[in-house]
């Protein structure tokens, strides 16, 4: 399922991954390496390594130990997990958080407010591995500021711009991403990748839409990756990509069926705000 090609306007060999990481990381590929392979990782988090590539991955975005890093929607913390340790020391892990207070009584039962809150928790149970690790409330369409603008040097989102795309926010999203980051920073995006003529509903995304959407709002495409393509995801299931793992929406129907194929083929595209 590798594949380590990364294709732009111009092309960008293998061998970027060790020198952006010899780049991001003083001591050649041993921190970042360090915080993938960490025992503070949950097992059920490594195990999808094979699938999401992370030290591809962000060797690919080359972020630096010393960056402020802004993660939107993290979700459980898989992303997290790496990034904020690797960032705890010279550096700042930012989460782009749900609003775990709501004015809507009935939302804060509800499933964002209770993943924040929790995420929220997992941080300060962990202040020793995080260092300053923090979050700011992101939760279209009544919370889009991120920071201060110029603030940050990376802005990534994993697997979510479908989310935003289904409720027409997603424009906004990128909006207040270029807003956020200082001149000349990334804007990092992971996600499932559609054949022409999907719909969002589907989880799936157009590549060539999501890039033209981040080009008018400021961003120009640096580079694209092939790092967490999947060539047997046929993007024709029952249940959109959920019915893949890890998420199996049809449990134990043609369980294996969808295990052999494994997680969604996705777009790696790192974007980069403008010199003013």
């Amino acid at each position: 399922m590798r594949n380590n090609m990364f294709v732009a306007g111009v092309l960008v060999s293998a061998t970027l991954s060790f020198n952006a990481l010899a780049h991001s990381d003083g001591h050649g590929v041993s921190s970042l390496q360090q915080a993938v392979n960490s025992d503070f990782r949950q097992d059920k988090n490594a195990s999808r390594d094979d699938f999401r590539h992370p030290l591809e991955t962000l060797v690919f975005f080359d972020i630096n130990p010393s960056d402020k890093v802004i993660e939107l929607w993290p979700g459980g913390g898989w992303y997290a997990e790496i990034l904020a340790p690797y960032l705890a020391v010279d550096g700042q892990y930012v989460a782009g958080n749900f609003d775990t207070q709501p004015i809507d009584e009935k939302k804060r039962e509800g499933y964002k407010a209770k993943s924040g809150k929790k995420f929220e928790t997992w941080l300060q149970d962990n202040r020793q591995q995080l260092g300053k690790a923090t979050t700011v409330t992101f939760d279209p369409p009544t919370h889009y500021v991120l920071g201060g603008d110029a603030s940050v040097d990376v802005v990534l989102t994993f697997r979510n711009l479908h989310n935003w795309a289904m409720k027409d926010q997603l424009e906004p999203v990128f909006e207040s991403a270029y807003k956020v980051l200082k001149s000349g920073g990334t804007f990092g995006i992971v996600e499932h990748r559609a054949k022409a003529g999907m719909d969002a509903k589907t989880g799936y995304m157009d590549e060539a839409k999501v890039i033209a959407l981040a080009e008018k709002v400021g961003f120009t495409l640096v580079a694209k990756s092939e790092i967490n393509a999947n060539i047997k995801d046929t993007k024709d299931y029952p249940k959109g990509v959920w019915t893949l793992p890890p998420r199996l929406a049809l449990d134990d129907l043609d369980k294996e069926k969808y295990l052999a194929i494994g997680e969604s083929d996705r777009m790696t595209l790192k974007f980069t705000k403008n010199s003013q």
